[in-house]
């Protein structure tokens, strides 16, 4: 594991005016607004001016009146984490933290993620896109069988995902899956420990393992649930760990994404991990993994904060 390097910037006037870009119209709405109030909260601690806009409509106004010179991104989701902002930013010349255009638009769509994986000889589990006719391919199933999981292509924090167990389940798990993308994928599952390696500038943070009594680690265990453990140290021995954070960031690096960010896998029983999704924009709420991984390296949270925003340099 790397060293943790040194902060960049010494003084928050260095930053300039700051605006903190959450919300917006996405199904995670309310996680961005959870955490923007953690991270408004460490920015202000730390004397960074910042505004908060809620949807990138008030923040353009913002920037053409010339008030705002670098964007802290904290909105989940389509528009705010597929490389959309981050486009209109580019054009502007407004500096923003996290991935650019291209990573963000990659490792928002779970597709084309995993064809790059894929590419990349990076072990991601199989998977079928489901037609337009809501069927899940025979041969598909007839080789890999149940339990699926079916999930919606372009969103995050597990919604709209669900574990399908029989063929009855089916219908349902696909049109749950479509009101929220109108790709819809199915992949079996992998069994193992769920790990999860947060990722800041070229540092790996500690990786967290997490057990919830749940079928597996959906939006209430996530951002709801009392129940869920989260293990960090995570148990693996030190070179095993070592192992799976190399891979992570190669995963992270394929998809073109850079600033921060994470990347979720299933460590199956032989060891061999399998990258589910890569996070260019994570949680920052009281239940987020990237702030407890963070922490462990003796990274706070307004530290954490503070290099998120460095990420915009």
């Amino acid at each position: 594991m790397n060293p943790v390097a040194p902060m960049k910037v010494e003084t928050a006037s260095q930053f300039g005016r700051v605006g903190l870009l959450v919300g917006g119209n996405s199904a995670e709405r309310e996680i961005s607004l959870d955490g923007g109030r953690a991270v408004t909260d460490a920015l202000r601690r730390r004397q960074v001016e910042v505004e908060v806009f809620d949807g990138s409509a008030a923040l353009f106004k913002a920037i053409s009146k010339q008030r705002i010179d670098r964007v802290f991104n904290l909105m989940h989701g389509p528009g705010g984490e597929d490389g959309a902002i981050q486009g209109a930013l580019q054009l502007m010349n407004i500096p923003v933290t996290g991935s650019g255009l291209l990573g963000s638009a990659l490792s928002m769509d779970k597709v084309r993620s995993k064809w790059v994986w894929e590419q990349q000889n990076i072990n991601t589990p199989p998977f079928t896109i489901v037609g337009t006719d809501n069927q899940v391919p025979g041969d598909f199933l007839g080789e890999w069988g149940l339990p699926l999981f079916v999930k919606p292509a372009g969103l995050g924090s597990s919604i709209g995902i669900s574990k399908v167990e029989t063929l009855a389940e089916l219908p349902t798990a696909i049109s749950l899956a479509r009101q929220y993308s109108d790709t819809v994928i199915a992949e079996p599952e992998i069994k193992g420990g769920e790990y999860f390696a947060g990722i800041i500038g070229d540092l790996v943070l500690p990786l967290i393992r997490i057990e919830t009594p749940r079928a597996f680690y959906d939006y209430t265990a996530k951002y709801e649930s009392d129940d869920t453990r989260y293990f960090c140290p995570c148990g693996l021995s030190l070179e095993a760990e070592n192992a799976a954070q190399t891979v992570s960031l190669e995963a992270f690096r394929a998809l073109n994404c850079s600033g921060w960010g994470r990347i979720d896998f299933i460590l199956d029983d032989s060891g061999k991990a399998w990258f589910l999704e890569a996070n260019s924009i994570p949680g920052m709420t009281s239940h987020s993994l990237v702030p407890q991984a963070a922490e462990q390296v003796g990274i706070s949270f307004d530290e954490l904060v503070w290099r998120i925003l460095e990420s915009s340099l």
